[in-house]
């Protein structure tokens, strides 16, 4: 069988074994992802039904899965997103990565086995499934709870410390040693290209999507869209990195720009599909002979996997003060064995420090966990509640007060820490890009240049190459070296409140100076060696233009200023088209306060009445803040405002209350029966009229079809037909007419 033929096969015998369970499951009110991994189950290739699926292709058709999920999760949860819960979620990640990975070798080494199989198995536990948490909080609508963006947060810097931990563990089973260079080389590197990447992509995408607006419609938005994630997951991949990891990249870059809503929109579903491939994929990998020889061990990882994530999850947010409730949710949605999981256990086994039949048990026990997730995650209530019932006052007390930590954005910090951390900031980030450019000029320049002037001598070459790349470095040169932004405004500040400061500011700018010049003489260093007093000239005539530069400083701030309009474009929008609900956002931000929109049906029962007659607060408990009719906004609408069909509703509550304002507007939106009775009697037919027809001598006016019920389409008279004829026209004997109407109506007319 060819191989396009059997990638057809596959796909079919996935997809219809998804689609016939997931079918099931629904009628059997179970999670979807029940069905995915059933299917898979039975497909797979440990079963032998289908003989196409071999271990290689599940493996492949699962990477498909996980880039469009994490895909998607970037459109989802950007960058922004992750900063605004960036100290919490780092906690939370610190603690559930601390408290597995010793639980994990205590495990092991209770089940005899080796020190370095035990250290892979901590490896293995200490995250939890992103794909699973995305897709169980997608089909159970929990994506708008105060506590899912802690989820995602923490699962995003879970990913990020597998990819380092994969460097680290390989590391050690090849020298049966701690490295720990291996593993800040590997932070550093990591963090280098996600800096690189975002400044890149935030630069040039949103200007490129903006510019070419007019002709982006949803095709080609579709086309370009998955080919930038399918070019970053290339990307990633050639610096050694997962692919999820790309796609998650380009996802957050795109959800900035004013076109990430509209991507997400028509990506969707291909991502449903690719999604339920994946889930399938992790059915095919259960192995039964494997999992009947090891039960214990699994049933044993299963467990103690499960409860130690939801224990140290829950630990975790009550350190980072966010509260009870938080804790307890965002616990029960974390308890199962992430993808990375496998990818670690794979390294393991073909690097031949894990027994063959480890690897099976690991995917046996996601498979579990993840079966159970939504299962786990329904339980979060009642624990809540058992929690409040059973826990001491004392203690309730002390866990749902906020730490300081938690609320270390309304502490003011000293002029001095602005200063310093706006310094950092700058100097990490445009030196992150000098880097890069320096790394691009020894790569590819000199050998771009050679192929297009092959004639140049060697001399001319280094010069043109050292000046190209010195020019191309210049305006991130001087963003390092000059004062500019926050540093001047801290620095104003500063020496106007104190003449002292004056010196360690000025130590500071020479020091960015400094390091301006380190990049400048990298540069000159790598093409001419120069002599000692050639190098002090040159430091001195770099000293010298940049503290003469900060009237240059201007041409810099413009890629400055494109750089913030790109990154804020989205959220300015946002703003413009809908302040209430901004704001409302902005000033609720991390407690469970939800704003949605919900036009009113035509068939709404209370259509006409005024708000104060409406049992909205009663029933739901949500609040109407306002009311968009047409182009006219009624903010904060009185009792008395009467709400008519096509009304947007604009409704304030927590996501139960919103949620059950949504059920409200359904239960109370009835169709009358007779709309139905009257879609079924609807006709077109064809009449031939003769001498005594109803319609025969008649002009269309005087016929009354209207009124009847029914209306002309069209007439045939002597071989021609004339479609919506005019109002005077006259019917004669042998007119075919073609009308359309209730059937009743219609037959009277014969």
């Amino acid at each position: 069988m060819s191989a396009e033929v059997s990638l057809v096969t596959q796909l079919a015998i996935i997809l219809i074994a998804a689609g016939v369970m997931t079918i099931i499951s629904k009628a059997l009110k179970q999670p979807l992802i029940l069905g995915y991994i059933v299917a898979g189950f039975l497909v797979g290739p440990h079963l032998g039904i289908f003989p196409q699926f071999s271990p290689e292709s599940v493996h492949e058709w699962s990477e498909i899965g996980i880039i469009f999920l994490l895909f998607s999760l970037g459109l989802e949860f950007s960058f922004k997103k992750l900063l605004k819960v960036g100290s919490s979620a780092i906690i939370l990640a610190g603690c559930i990565f601390a408290g597995m990975f010793f639980l994990g070798i205590t495990m092991g080494r209770t089940m005899s086995w080796s020190m370095m199989e035990s250290i892979f198995l901590g490896g293995m536990l200490s995250m939890s499934s992103t794909t699973i948490i995305i897709k169980t909080y997608d089909d159970m609508k929990l994506k708008d709870r105060p506590y899912a963006p802690l989820v995602f947060g923490t699962l995003v810097i879970e990913d990020l410390l597998a990819i380092l931990l994969m460097v680290l563990l390989s590391t050690m089973a090849v020298s049966n040693s701690f490295a720990g260079g291996e593993m800040i080389m590997g932070i550093a590197k990591l963090a280098f290209f996600l800096i690189l990447w975002f400044l890149v992509g935030i630069f040039l995408i949103p200007t490129v999507l903006t510019k070419a607006h007019q002709f982006l419609n949803d095709e080609i938005l579709l086309i370009v869209s998955i080919g930038l994630c399918f070019g970053m997951v290339a990307i990633a991949n050639a610096v050694g990195f997962s692919s999820a990891l790309g796609a998650f990249v380009m996802g957050s870059i795109l959800s900035e720009t004013i076109e990430g809503e509209r991507i997400e929109h028509i990506t969707n579903p291909i991502k449903e599909l690719f999604g339920a491939i994946f889930f399938v994929s992790v059915g095919m990998m259960i192995n039964p002979g494997v999992i009947g020889e090891h039960w214990g061990s699994v049933l044993i990882i299963t467990i103690m996997t499960m409860t130690g994530l939801a224990t140290f999850s829950i630990l975790g947010v009550l350190v980072a003060g966010k509260g009870l409730d938080n804790a307890v949710h965002v616990g029960f949605s974390m308890a199962q064995l992430g993808e990375f999981a496998f990818i670690i256990a794979g390294v393991g086994c073909n690097l031949g420090v894990l027994r063959d039949f480890i690897y099976p048990v690991i995917i046996a026990v996601s498979v579990i966990s993840a079966f159970a997730t939504p299962y786990v995650i329904k339980l979060g209530d009642p624990a809540l509640k058992l929690f409040r019932e059973k826990l001491p006052q004392r203690i309730l007390d002390r866990v749902e007060q906020p730490s300081e930590a938690s609320t270390d954005s309304r502490a003011e910090r000293s002029e001095w820490k602005n200063l310093l951390s706006a310094y950092a900031l700058r100097v990490g980030l445009y030196g992150v890009v000098l880097v890069a450019i320096l790394m691009a000029s020894n790569l590819y320049f000199g050998k771009i240049l050679a192929a297009v002037l092959p004639s140049l001598g060697d001399f001319i070459s280094r010069i043109i190459v050292t000046t190209g790349t010195l020019a191309i470095m210049s305006p991130f040169l001087l963003g390092i070296a000059v004062n500019n932004g926050s540093i001047s405004r801290s620095a104003h500040k500063l020496l106007s409140e104190n003449r002292n400061a004056q010196w360690p500011i000025l130590a500071l700018m020479l020091l960015r100076i400094a390091i301006a010049m380190i990049f400048i003489l990298m540069v000159v260093l790598r093409y001419f060696n120069l002599a000692g007093w050639t190098v002090i000239v040159i430091l001195i005539a770099g000293f010298s233009f940049f503290i003469a530069a900060k009237s240059s400083v201007h041409k810099f701030s413009r890629l400055e200023e494109r750089f913030f309009s790109n990154l804020n474009e989205k959220e300015m929008m946002q703003r413009r088209r809908a302040p209430v609900t901004s704001t409302v956002n902005d000033k609720m931000a991390g407690h469970d306060v939800k704003l949605d929109s919900i036009t009113v049906s035509p068939d709404f029962e209370f259509v006409g009445k005024a708000l104060k007659e409406m049992p909205f607060r009663s029933e739901t408990g949500a609040n109407i803040v306002k009311i968009v009719r047409g182009s006219r906004s009624i903010l904060i609408p009185s009792g008395n405002e009467p709400v008519y069909p096509g009304d947007r509703l604009l409704a304030v509550g927590t996501a139960e209350q919103i949620d059950a304002l949504h059920r409200f507007m359904d239960e109370r939106s009835t169709v009358p029966a007779d709309v139905a009775k009257e879609d079924e009697e609807f006709v077109v037919e064809e009449i031939t009229l003769n001498e005594e027809s109803h319609l025969c001598g008649r002009t269309l006016r005087d016929s009354g079809m209207r009124n009847a019920g029914c209306t002309l389409i069209s007439v045939m008279r002597d071989g021609k037909l004339m479609t919506n004829p005019p109002a005077d026209f006259h019917f004669t004997a042998g007119d075919a007419v073609w009308l359309a109407g209730l059937k009743t109506s219609v037959d009277w007319y014969r």
